[in-house]
Parts: structure tokens; sequence; C-alpha cells
């Protein structure tokens, strides 16, 4: 038998010792090389239509994944082998025993771990190849590519991934084969025969994770509340204080509340005599004070997974693009634009040649500082027959003001339930000072904004504000088209966007900015959405997958 044959058998022979080990890494590989079957597909180079963004998004964030778990991979596989040396320290000091000498100890490592590495490699792709055609099927459903995504042999896929983790493992490989302490003979015999010392828990590091956990829940509970009042910084500090909290708090309910409970019940002999209690109890104290650090992994990973997931799919419903506009186009036209007209004829024909029923609303608004929160966010103005208009385009009850001191209110949404009990303001505009009295708070979800608040207020009033064409004040008016079935609106949308785009490379963009006008269409708006979060989807799925099976 020669040396490699002998390490080959020793690989064989220790099988159930190195299976998490060869799983662990086969699982990475296979997400790697799926990452890698995603990054490099023809019909995802430059052609997930919704925008240059998208495009970016995707392919930086496929090669930071791949980066991600590369990265990764490297301290995991590299822990797994350290661990995994210790439980042969029996072994080794047998081989020793018999003659063996450190060289060839070391050698024996290397070519172990070589052989368990290419093995991974090898069986990872493999996997990877035979769930590819379903990969493609899944990630062609969330991100909506029109000429989809089929099969391709993937050669330079499965050339990176085979360069990148034969480069690691051969490092790793050598790097093991140095860690392998070479003790007396007795000890690395007698590894496995030593007790273990009773494990210790502190009553005060106890209640400080009770204290963590209790703050951490606090804090989210309260950013989730502050989301509607407070600015983004401050909900991500306390998001972020949160969390942290959260995780110490996790890391010591693991390694000193739970022992320090069983701890208890042992002491408590009404208890820790009955029954079998004896034989679980003094057990489970050793178990958890072994594997709380496995324990903690797995739950922060797992909560950090599973909430990704849920997230990125949630947030790609068409309700979320309508939350930001109610309209399937809109088309805000400034001062001085001489197209508008035109524009709006070239929309209204090709929705009524695409078949679709639609109701086009009208209105202006006028634009004035913040005299109701006094914040530096400017306030939208529109009288009551534009809101009337929209009311009746989308349902909700149409309202009235009797008086030219009387006003209705849209607070944004970050002011929402907070603010929203202000009675009395002064518009200020020009020409006009004039008290006015808020008769009610109203909340139609199509005409809410995100940052700005909305004022209702009497025609003959509005008609009073003279624009400064000059000022920072400004007024434009909305041509919003209101279609029923927009999700179905990707051909007509096309047709306007590159007739309003002539001359601009980035024709698929959900959007166009001029001087004289803007325009936006909802379809594009929401595969936008669909797509970023559809990415998103797939990198937290996976990543998600490699981070738990690393802490399983």
């Amino acid at each position: 038998m020669t040396f490699r044959q002998f390490a080959f058998n020793n690989v064989i022979r220790s099988k159930r010792t190195y299976l998490a080990h060869f799983l662990s890494s086969t699982f990475a590989i296979m997400i790697f090389f799926t990452y890698a079957l995603l990054a490099f597909h023809p019909n995802l180079q430059g052609d997930l239509a919704a925008s240059i963004t998208i495009n970016t998004f995707a392919k930086s964030g496929l090669q930071i994944s791949q980066g991600l778990i590369f990265f990764f991979s490297f301290f995991f596989i590299l822990y797994s082998v350290s661990a995994f040396l210790k439980t042969r320290k029996k072994d080794f000091g047998i081989l020793m025993l018999h003659g063996m000498s450190r060289s060839q100890l070391n050698k024996l490592v290397f070519i172990e771990n070589i052989i368990i590495g290419t093995a991974s490699i090898l069986t990872g792709i493999t996997i990877g190849m035979a769930f590819s055609k379903f990969i493609l099927i899944m990630s062609n459903n969330l991100l909506m590519i029109d000429k989809g995504l089929p099969f391709y042999m993937p050669f330079k896929a499965i050339g990176i991934t085979f360069g990148a983790f034969l480069l690691l493992f051969l490092f790793i490989s050598l790097f093991t084969s140095r860690l392998v302490n070479v003790e007396q003979l007795v000890e690395l015999i007698k590894a496995e025969e030593k007790p273990k010392p009773e494990p210790k828990a502190s009553l005060w590091l106890s209640l400080f994770a009770l204290i963590c956990i209790g703050l951490g829940y606090t804090a989210v509970f309260h950013s989730v509340n502050a989301i509607h009042y407070k600015d983004v910084k401050y909900v991500l500090f306390m998001m972020a204080t949160g969390v942290s909290f959260v995780v110490l708090g996790t890391y010591f309910l693991f390694t000193q509340l739970s022992v320090y409970v069983l701890r208890v019940l042992k002491k408590r002999e009404n208890i820790f005599f009955k029954k079998t209690n004896i034989l679980i109890i003094s057990d489970l104290v050793y178990q958890l004070k072994d594997n709380a650090k496995m324990f903690f992994m797995v739950t922060i990973i797992s909560a950090v997974a599973f909430t990704a997931v849920g997230t990125c799919m949630g947030l790609g419903n068409s309700s979320m693009a309508e939350s930001d506009s109610p309209f399937a186009f809109s088309y805000r036209s400034y001062n001085n634009n001489n197209l508008e007209k035109e524009h709006i004829k070239r929309i209204e024909s090709e929705l009524n040649d695409g078949g679709f029923n639609f109701k086009r609303v009208t209105y202006s608004i006028k634009q004035i500082s913040d005299t109701i929160y006094n914040s530096n966010v400017l306030l939208s103005v529109i009288k009551i027959s534009d809101y009337n208009k929209l009311a009746e385009a989308f349902g909700f009850e149409r309202e009235s003001l009797k008086d030219e001191n009387d006003s209705f209110v849209i607070p944004s949404r970050k002011v929402t339930n907070t603010k929203s009990n202000q009675n009395n303001f002064q518009l200020l505009h020009g020409n006009i000072r004039k008290a006015m009295h808020v008769n009610k708070i109203l909340t139609p979800k199509e005409l809410q904004d995100t940052n700005i608040t909305t004022i209702i207020i009497p025609d003959s009033v509005y008609n009073q504000m003279i624009v400064d064409p000059e000022s920072q004040y400004g007024q434009f008016t909305i041509n919003g088209f209101v279609v029923k079935d927009w999700e179905k609106t990707k051909k007509v949308a096309e047709k306007i966007l590159a007739s309003l785009q002539k001359g601009n490379k980035d024709i698929n963009d959900p959007r166009v900015y001029n001087e004289s006008y803007q325009f936006s269409t909802l379809i594009f708006t929401w595969i936008a959405m669909k797509q970023g979060f559809g990415l998103a989807s797939i990198m937290s799925v996976l990543i998600g997958i490699v981070f738990f099976t690393f802490a399983a």
C-alpha cells in the first residue's frame, strides 16, 4: 500500500468524522457556482431591462455575494478542519506510536484535506449543474426578463469555481498541516478520556442577558413606531442599537443564563432527583456549555436569513409601487411647456390603440414653505375642485369647503398619527397672508406622499396665489392616467417612452426628466422594484443557506 492509498483509506474509514465538513464545503461550492451561473448568463449581460441602476446592481451584487461566500468559506473550512483534527488526536497518537514521523503526519493531513476538497468541488459543481435549470426558471420568474433565462453550458462558471476553491483548499491544506500539535504520545492517545471541568455560570451575566434582550426588543419596537415621525438616521440608529442588544443578549442567554437555570434546577432536590432528571439535567449542563456558541450562531444566522428572505419577497408586491404613484402614467408639466398637448394626445392614442380603458385627471399644484410643521420640506397646495376630480377617479368621498379660511390637510406618511391634529396654520405665499383652519385630516392612500404634506384650500384662495416663475416655490400641472390593468401596460409604456426619449440611450428607464416636463410609468417602476428585490431575494436566500449550513 502506498502512502497516498493509506491517506485515501483513512478518509474512507473516517467518513463519519469528515461528513459534516464535506457536506458544508459542498454546499458552499454549489452556491458559489450558482452565483457564477447567473453572473455569466448571456441574457443577464446588460439585459436586465428595468434600468441602468438595476443592471449595475445585478453585476456588482452577484460579484459581491460570490466574494462573501468565498471569504467566509475560507474561515469556515479552516475552523472546520481544525475542529476535526482535534477529534483525531487519538488516531495520530497511534500512528506516531507505530513510528510515523512529524513530516509524514503533516503529509498525511495535507493529502486527506486535498482529497476531501477535490471531492467537495466536483460534487458541488455536479449538484449545481443538476439544479441549474430549476434555478434559472426561478430566477427568471423573480427578475421578469422578457427573453427568459434558457439553459446554457457554463464553462466559465465551472472554471472559476473549480480554480478558486482548488486554490483555497490547497492553501488551507498547507496551513492546517502545520496546526497539528505533536504532544506527548500518552496525551494524544488519552485525549478523549480527559474529564471535562464542571460548567460555571454567572448570576450577573445571566441578568445582563435578560436586560440586553429586553432593551433590544424595546429599541426595535420604538424604531418601528418612530418611522412615522423621526428621520431615517434616527430610525436606523435605533434599529442597529436594538439588533446589537438582542445579539449580545442571545449570546449570554446560551452561554450563561441557560447554564445558570440548569444549575439552579440541580440544587432543587425535589426536581433533580425525580425519575431520570438527574441524568437529563446533568447531561444538558455540559451539552449547553459545549454547544452554546453553535446555538448562538444558528439562532442569529437563521433570524437574519429568514428576515431577509421574507422582507425581500414581500417588498416586490405591486401595491408597493402603487403607494409611490397611484397613476399608471404620470405627466408633470412645468411652465412654458409647449409640448404638453402633443404628449398628452400621444399617451391617450397609445392607450386607446392598446385597448385600455383609462381615466385622465388633470390638476395643478403650487408649492409653499411649511407653516404647519415648520419643516424644511415644501407643502403642496391644491384646490378643492381638483381634489374632488381625484376623489371621483379613485372612488373616495368628495369634500366641500364653505369658508375661505377653511382647509383640509393630507399629512405625509411621516407625520400621520403624530402631528396630524393641527387645527390652524398660516398660509404664506407672495401676496397671500391668511390664517387657515383645518376642518379635517384626510388620509386617502392614493394621495399620501412619503415626505410631502398636501393642503386643500378653496378655489377662490388658490386662484389668488400668484406664482413667481423665478421663485423656488413653483407651480406645475399633473396629468395622471388611471388604468385598472396597469400591470399589462408594458408594451404601451415602451412605445410612449421611446417617443419621449428620442436621442436618449437609456430608453428603459421608468422616468423621463426634462426642464419642461417629467414622465413616469408605473409598470417600469414596478418592474425595477421587482427586479431589485428579486436580485436581493436570490442573494439573501443563497447566502442564508450557506451561512445556515456553516452554522449547523
